[in-house]
């Protein structure tokens, strides 16, 4: 029965299926029905006649416009596939049901040269990440082939091939649709919504394995990595943002874990909050994985289409599977688009990532975007696979596995140390704020193109005070002068661009807020702008401070702080005042960390980050100076 009705939907050119097996399962299931394109998220038809439906959807990369980010609209379609029919079948059936004969690739190869790409990483490390425009971006290119046998009977050889060879998949998927197919093996689940928990999974830092497969020696080099560690870290604050948007309660980190898979090993947080929002909101708010776009996310799409050589299609978007449930609404489960195969017109296209950040060197990201496409094209069959892995199944060992890293003790002990960095308000229950220390006050946040805004507001709320987030594009100067305490947020780019509206205006922010004597708290970006107000000089640092963890004075006490900034303002390293400002310095630099006067405080770092071990400690002490 399995074998005919997959026979009947390979042989039908019309027929649309996708093929789910999910982390664990012993089954793997089948979803069949009709094809729908729709042009936004809002429209993907979760009922009919008032009765819920089950929808499965592939979201491009392009819909990131719904959120206002720049992205070439290539014409990917948001395509649903409204189910009909949920089969479930056990795994081993459906392998002895699948075709076995490798699918021959010709012409293969990446559509830019390895120099290209590392001279692409260059310049987005001097360019971008060098004048203050984020804090890591993920540029990617493809390997291309051409595929000469039925795309259709492509599509299901190569999940056979992903099932039996691949480990540590969230999702195994094959989505065949008229002039549409997907097959992957994706490591992430970049969002679920369930019974009002969302969950989401930042995975960074990839370690490739050895020849002979990965050791614990070679691991702990892995996890010693500055620039891994830091990574990591960075993509933890990008969806800690995202859950601060939609979940009430702002969210919590557990972790780190290892994702270990079968030629690559990653590491790995755990998010979760709770949430009522329409899932189709959540996946709005949460597009896309900073893991596969940058931080921060707007001006990482913008840097995409500065630097990527051609439309991104489906990758880095999502696949969704919107479910009814018993409250009669529905849950969401969506991985990451990435680690896929996609297949159209005879030509086999694999896209593959690396993540810029300060520390990285452009051929060793070359040779990462080597290892996660060999990682697809061995899992599939289309080049050597791992020959450890081949000798334990051709030995007949289905229960053979590898090791599991994670349970050795110096490998858990490297990964539990990484906690001892981060702020505990994100790893421990926070409260609900109902008895802050400012409980009846509020706050308007000023969105300056950074959405650390949305976890700053959540800090707020903790605080007690009633915050609403603004972007600078739309605030009214009637709403700057009305609130009760002003916080002028964080953004990219260089204070002193005299160009940008975005800068322009917060400059007229903070100036306005200084002219009436209202209480003003600047952070970042609008740190740097309020210092520029009071004579003091900006000036670029000789080396970005993008994810960088520093303890600092911040007036009296030494605070740990994590820093995203490429600029700074900068006073003799003896002052104590610049005009009407207390000064916070570095006693030897003179870089500023922090500042305070009348009615007004700055600091330079955020504290809202997980790298801000005493962020809420600070950020009270700063807020309750600028409202007294």
């Amino acid at each position: 029965m399995t074998e005919n009705l997959l026979d009947g939907l390979v042989q039908d050119a019309e027929a649309s299926f996708v093929l789910i097996a999910r982390d664990g399962a012993q089954t793997v299931e089948l979803l069949t029905g009709d094809i729908l394109d729709v042009d936004l998220l809002a429209d993907i038809p979760l009922s009919a006649d008032g009765t819920p439906r089950e929808v499965f959807a592939m979201v491009p990369y392009r819909q990131v416009r719904e959120r206002g980010f720049d992205a070439v609209d290539d014409g990917t379609p948001l395509r649903c596939l409204i189910v009909d029919q949920h089969h479930h079948f056990d795994r081993g059936e459906l392998l002895a049901a699948l075709p076995t004969e490798p699918v021959p690739l010709r012409d293969g190869g990446f559509d830019i040269s390895d120099e290209e790409y590392a001279e692409v990483v260059s310049r987005v490390i001097s360019d971008e990440i060098g004048r203050g425009e984020g804090a890591n971006f993920v540029i990617r290119r493809d390997y291309t082939a051409a595929v000469d046998v039925d795309e259709r009977r492509a599509a299901i050889t190569w999940f056979r091939a992903l099932l039996e060879h691949e480990r540590g998949a969230y999702w195994t998927f094959a989505v065949v649709t008229p002039g549409q197919i997907a097959v992957g093996a994706s490591p992430e689940a970049h969002v679920v919504a369930r019974d009002g928990i969302v969950t989401m999974n930042p995975i960074s830092g990839t370690f490739r394995h050895p020849a002979g497969g990965a050791t614990k020696e070679t691991l702990v080099g892995f996890l010693s990595s500055a620039k891994e560690t830091e990574e990591l870290f960075m993509v933890v604050d990008e969806e800690l943002k995202m859950m601060s948007a939609v979940c009430s309660d702002g969210g919590r980190i557990t972790g780190p874990h290892l994702k270990q898979m079968s030629r690559l090993t990653h590491t790995e947080y755990m998010l979760r909050g709770r949430s009522r929002l329409d899932p189709r909101d959540i996946l709005r708010e949460t597009m896309f994985a900073p893991t596969v776009t940058g931080s921060p996310m707007q001006n990482a799409c913008a840097v995409i289409r500065r630097h990527e050589t051609s439309p991104r299609g489906y990758y880095s978007g999502v696949a969704a599977l919107f479910t009814p449930n018993a409250d009669g609404g529905h849950d969401v489960d969506a991985p990451i688009l990435i680690r896929t195969v996609y297949l159209k017109g005879g030509k086999l296209r694999v896209p593959v990532g690396a993540t810029l950040v300060r520390h990285s060197d452009p051929y060793g990201e070359v040779s990462e975007t080597h290892g996660k496409a060999a990682g697809v094209l061995g899992a599939i069959g289309a080049i050597p696979r791992d020959t450890v892995a081949e000798a334990a199944a051709d030995a007949d060992q289905p229960d053979a596995a590898p090791v599991t890293l994670a349970d050795d003790p110096e490998v858990a002990q490297l990964l539990a140390s990484r906690n001892s960095r981060l702020a505990e308000f994100w790893i421990n229950p926070q409260g609900d704020g109902a008895t802050g220390p400012f409980t009846g006050r509020s706050a308007l946040v000023i969105d300056a193109e950074d959405r650390f805004t949305t976890m700053l507001a959540h800090q707020l709320r903790h605080l007690g005070l009633d915050a609403r987030i603004v972007p600078w594009s739309e605030v009214a100067d009637a709403d700057i002068d009305a609130a009760e305490l002003l916080v002028a947020g964080p953004g990219p780019g260089d204070p002193r661009d005299t160009e940008s509206a975005r800068i322009a205006r917060m400059r007229d922010v903070v100036a306005r807020r200084l002219a009436e004597g209202t209480p003003l708290l600047a952070v970042c970006l609008s740190h740097q702008i309020l210092a520029d107000s009071l004579g003091i000089e900006l000036a670029p640092l000789a080396s970005p401070h993008q994810g960088l963890q520093k303890t600092v004075p911040v007036f009296g006490e030494d605070a740990s702080i994590g820093f995203y900034n490429t600029f700074t303002a900068r006073v003799s390293p003896a002052a104590e005042r610049a005009g009407a400002a207390e000064v916070s310095a570095d006693p030897a630099t003179g870089d500023v960390y922090a500042l305070r006067g009348e009615h007004f405080a700055s600091v330079q770092g955020h504290l809202e980050s997980i790298l801000s071990r005493d962020g809420i400690r600070t950020l009270e002490r700063l807020v309750e100076h600028a409202l007294n």
